[in-house]
């Protein structure tokens, strides 16, 4: 009888299992990835009414947004557009100003997880990706697994109509058979200048710097962290991947601060390179081998500088395409190796005593990652997998000698690759792979770009993993860039349930970005009004002044250095579509000799304002050329009475004009 009874204990917890295995979440749209694009998708596609899923294979929102890169790689603010605009002015709100883009990456999740509040989306939290079905060329099923116990038996699935891959791996799309390339291309596929290998000066070793354990001699071995293999002649494609890191929060605030101690897999053997570093040049300060940027109350956002720094080059070869296993013992290594590297500063006694107590005074913060041993809970997966779509946005993109007519997103970003490799070169150490190449306009970015090739898979977006070549993704790979994607591809999905079968590649581009212009927060509130200075249409100038191309909001910005000999004025005249008080900003470039007071007029459709600007007013911070400045509120009238006009008068300097914001102050 008992054995019955168990017997039977044991049909009835099978069947159970059994059923929890194979029911089904269904969804319009599914998101997977809590990045900060998957959160802005999720809250897109949430918005738009359609019922949402998004899938985070950890415990937190935001990747790199909320994980440390907080000193925003910006390029031109132009780019930064709907949703992505918005989380940045909702750190300005907390911080008290109009924008904030540094900022402590508890402030940035905290904004993330209330987007997800706000709209009411279900997240399924430690959950990732094991198994893709589909029919033909759709997707129709994905299977998860517990992140931290997998377990087929705990296994979930999820049906959606449309999918959004916005993984900085790109795990769903490379489940899904979707065509994409790990590593660099040739110079020679798509004609360019600035991919596969290159040798170039930045973030490089100086001359002198022997390979060798025993300097001098070959039979001693190298020091770590050193290809023995030749370095490839430039432009040579390979599979090689920049490198990645941690952006690292530190404090100095004795209050907050916790001790930086030894931590899992000490060697010190990994920094010898640093030591031979400074015997050529010797330390000033302990800053000297990271770009230590300061952050709001008394933080950091550190990131990789020079030859031997945070980078952990060559560790992350294999990342893109591993098992969850080896990611995490990649994962790990990198956290062993940057941990230790702050250790090794600090305590080494081959490190002046001056800048060990330099480095003393910093720790890992109380109030930041609580849940994660105060350390971030993201690696900076700078590149991993890319799409190969329908379209491979390229260098000629970039730099503008191609233009595609189908862009729903925008970039602006210096062609930015980090190193790939170390080798040994004339008998010294030398880096290779870092390119830094920018000075070109904002550009659009093809929808192609976020799609697979329909007769792949019909259903998904790619707003992350995008089809690009390695140069180009290093410019376009920036967190503002993603979200504004993210927001894109979640208006398509939408679009393409609607109208088109849930065929993604049927979404007229065009039909996107209307939605986006109209609707740029999601939540039908009336847009703001920009016009910017090369707007011919809503912009007259009087007198002549110079176009600018370096440095300004958007493509272009005017000067004049007359300092006032002959009036000249720029004026802007926006639509107004209904009587409202509006916050005015202008848009000031950071020029050399500038002048010290702008004068502006602002005409509301019955009163003429003066205001002037000084100097003082534009303080520019962070990886920004500019800044806008309030000219205050107003009270404008329907219609195109109202204006806000630009002028040299009384200037004692060079005076600029670029673009001037409208944004509403009430609710219509």
């Amino acid at each position: 009888m008992k054995n019955r009874i168990i017997l039977l204990l044991s049909v009835i917890l099978t069947t159970m299992i059994s059923c929890r295995t194979q029911s089904v979440k269904e969804v319009d749209i599914c998101i997977y990835g809590g990045t900060s694009a998957g959160v802005i998708a999720a809250y897109t596609a949430q918005q738009s009414g359609k019922s949402v899923l998004l899938i985070e294979p950890g415990r937190h929102l935001g990747g790199m947004s909320s994980g440390g890169l907080g000193f925003t790689d910006i390029g031109n603010k132009y780019v930064v557009q709907g949703l992505a605009l918005d989380f940045y002015r909702r750190l300005g709100t907390h911080y008290g100003k109009l924008e904030q883009w540094i900022f402590e990456p508890s402030v940035a999740e905290t904004i993330f997880k209330d987007y997800i509040k706000r709209a009411g989306i279900e997240v399924w939290y430690e959950n990732r990706l094991s198994d893709v079905e589909k029919q033909r060329n759709s997707i129709t099923t994905i299977t998860l697994e517990d992140s931290k116990h997998p377990n087929h038996t705990t296994n979930r699935k999820v049906r959606a109509k449309v999918f959004i891959d916005c993984s900085y791996e790109g795990d769903l799309m490379a489940k899904s058979g979707v065509s994409y390339i790990v590593g660099r291309e040739a110079n020679s596929q798509y004609g360019e200048t600035y991919n596969g290998v290159e040798l170039m000066d930045r973030h490089q070793f100086p001359d002198g710097i022997d390979p060798y354990k025993i300097k001098g001699d070959s039979t001693s071995g190298l020091i770590y962290g050193i290809n023995p293999a030749p370095v490839n002649s430039n432009g040579t494609g390979d599979k090689k991947v920049q490198a990645y890191n941690f952006r690292i929060t530190l404090t100095n605030r004795p209050e907050n601060r916790i001790p930086i101690t030894k931590p899992d897999n000490y060697n010190p053997s990994r920094y010898e390179l640093l030591l031979r570093l400074k015997e050529l040049h010797p330390w000033n300060k302990h800053t000297d081998v990271f770009i230590w940027s300061d952050m709001p109350n008394g933080k950091t956002d550190i990131n990789n500088f020079g030859g031997f720094s945070t980078d952990v080059i060559g560790e992350n070869w294999n990342y893109p395409d591993a098992d969850y296993e080896e990611r995490a013992r990649i994962w790990k290594f990198h956290e062993d190796y940057t941990k230790g590297l702050l250790y090794f500063v600090g305590h080494d006694e081959r490190i002046p005593e001056s800048i060990r107590n330099q480095m003393l005074e910093w720790g890992y913060p109380k109030d930041e990652y609580t849940d994660n041993g105060h350390w971030t809970h993201q690696l900076y997966v700078r590149e991993a997998r890319r799409m190969i779509g329908e379209l491979v946005m390229t260098q000629h993109h970039c730099q503008g000698r191609e233009t595609v007519t189908d862009g729903i997103g925008w970039a602006a970003y210096t062609m930015d690759s980090h190193n790939c490799d170390r080798h040994i070169v004339n008998g010294m150490v030398k880096n290779e792979g870092n390119v830094e190449i920018g000075g070109f306009s904002p550009y659009p970015i093809s929808y192609r770009a976020i799609t697979p090739k329909q007769n792949e898979v019909q259903n998904l977006l790619v707003p992350v993993c995008l089809s690009t070549s390695h140069i180009a993704y290093g410019s376009i790979r920036m967190e503002p860039v993603f979200m504004v994607l993210a927001q894109s591809a979640a208006i398509a999905a939408g679009q393409a349930i609607d109208k088109y079968d849930n065929c993604v590649q049927k979404v007229d581009a065009k039909a996107i970005l209307k939605e986006f212009r109209e609707n740029p927060l999601a939540d039908k509130s009336q847009p703001e009004i920009l016009i910017d200075n090369h707007d011919t249409s809503h912009v007259q100038r009087t007198g002549e002044w110079k176009t600018e191309i370096w440095k300004a909001y958007g493509p272009d910005f005017f000067s004049d250095d007359s300092k006032g000999k002959n009036l000249k004025t720029i004026q802007y005249t926006p639509v107004i579509p209904v009587d409202n008080l509006y916050e005015i900003y202008a848009y000031f470039p950071k020029v050399q000799n500038a002048t010290t007071q702008t004068h502006i007029d602002i005409y509301d459709g019955n009163e003429l304002h003066k205001k002037i600007i000084r100097s003082s007013d534009i303080v520019v911070e962070g990886q920004t050329s500019g800044e806008w400045v309030s000219i205050g509120q107003y009270k404008l009238t329907k219609g195109m009475d109202n204006y806000v006009r630009i002028s040299n008068e009384e200037a004692d300097g060079i005076v600029v004009a670029d673009a001037v914001l409208f944004i509403p102050a009430t609710d219509n």
